[in-house]
């Protein structure tokens, strides 16, 4: 199997054994374990809210969990192909297949469009809104942000929070289309205000690559000091997002309350405007154990809950 990736990359002979591992480089598989958490969440939410079986449910749950593993991967694939430019600069993304030639632009395109596809038609057969739901997350990550405001401004954190925010929606629309549940609404803005303090982190850690692609991270443009304060100011609200749980359950709003105020207290009192790499390196691993804790925590609640009653 060969390949020519674009531009001046030279032809790349792609050994059928390594074909799994470049496969699952373009998926990004990292990124789709931290989705499906999230989407999971939604799941076994919708599972509790509307007193529904797992086992009556099982078709539907396996076809969105392949479902959205799929989309959630032809996003990674859409963006290694656009981003190969400023991948070949930056050191953490440098070894990606796109980059290093074996993957060129058209069978990155075939591969992207295939699993869509698939994607997409698992979605609609296990719920046409969690199809919806998950065309739309793949639509917000590859144009609003991938192909437009990732190079373009600050905000690119922000805009990009739209589509991670969307695996929790994707999740329960398997389940039920109804959307007007207190709950569902809680995760979305728990995701939504997560993303930034956890990709703020990322940008400082990766300062000078970000600087040297020429992408608008906002501790590039705007500094270190401005960044801080404003990952404090999510945090905050974050803090205070963990209340929209307490209808829910008291103590799914309280464990988010403290490993929020935990990921508060931390940024505060570890920050060293000398050692700015050090105590972003802190917070992004702290952002992942906050996450997974908040979800693993509603997905035990809702399953254990359920049971109970």
């Amino acid at each position: 199997m060969k390949t020519l990736n674009k531009g001046s990359q030279p032809k790349i002979e792609l050994e059928y054994s390594s074909i799994p591992k470049v496969f699952f480089d373009m998926i990004k598989v990292g990124i789709i374990k931290s989705n499906l958490i999230a989407m999971l969440a939604g799941l076994c939410l919708a599972l509790y809210v509307f007193d529904a079986s797992f086992i009556a449910n099982i078709v539907p749950i396996i076809l969105s969990v392949i479902g959205s593993s799929l989309i959630i991967g032809a996003a990674g694939v859409f963006n290694n192909l656009y981003d190969r430019d400023i991948d070949a600069i930056m050191e953490r993304t440098r070894t990606r297949p796109t980059v290093t030639g074996q993957v060129d632009t058209k069978s990155g395109l075939i591969l992207g469009i295939t699993i869509t596809v698939l994607g997409g038609i698992l979605l609609y057969i296990a719920s046409p809104s969690a199809a919806v739901f998950g065309i739309l997350g793949l639509l917000l990550y590859v144009f609003p942000y991938t192909m437009w405001t990732k190079r373009t401004t600050i905000y690119n954190t922000e805009v990009g929070s739209l589509s991670g925010a969307v695996p929790p929606l994707i999740g329960w629309a398997a389940i039920s289309p109804e959307l007007g549940h207190f709950e569902i609404w809680a995760l979305v803005v728990t995701m939504l205000l997560w993303q930034m303090p956890h990709f703020y982190g990322i940008a400082i850690r990766r300062f000078d690559e970000y600087k040297a692609a020429g992408v608008p991270m906002l501790p590039v443009v705007k500094g270190i000091r401005r960044t801080y304060i404003q990952t404090n100011v999510y945090l905050v609200l974050l803090l205070l997002s963990s209340f929209l749980f307490w209808p829910l359950s008291p103590l799914v709003a309280i464990v988010a309350f403290l490993v929020s105020l935990a990921w508060l207290i931390l940024s505060v009192a570890t920050f060293d405007r000398n050692q700015t790499k050090k105590w972003s390196h802190k917070m992004f691993i702290f952002s992942i154990n906050h996450i997974t804790i908040v979800f693993l925590v509603i997905i035990a609640y809702s399953l254990i809950a359920q049971l109970l009653r």
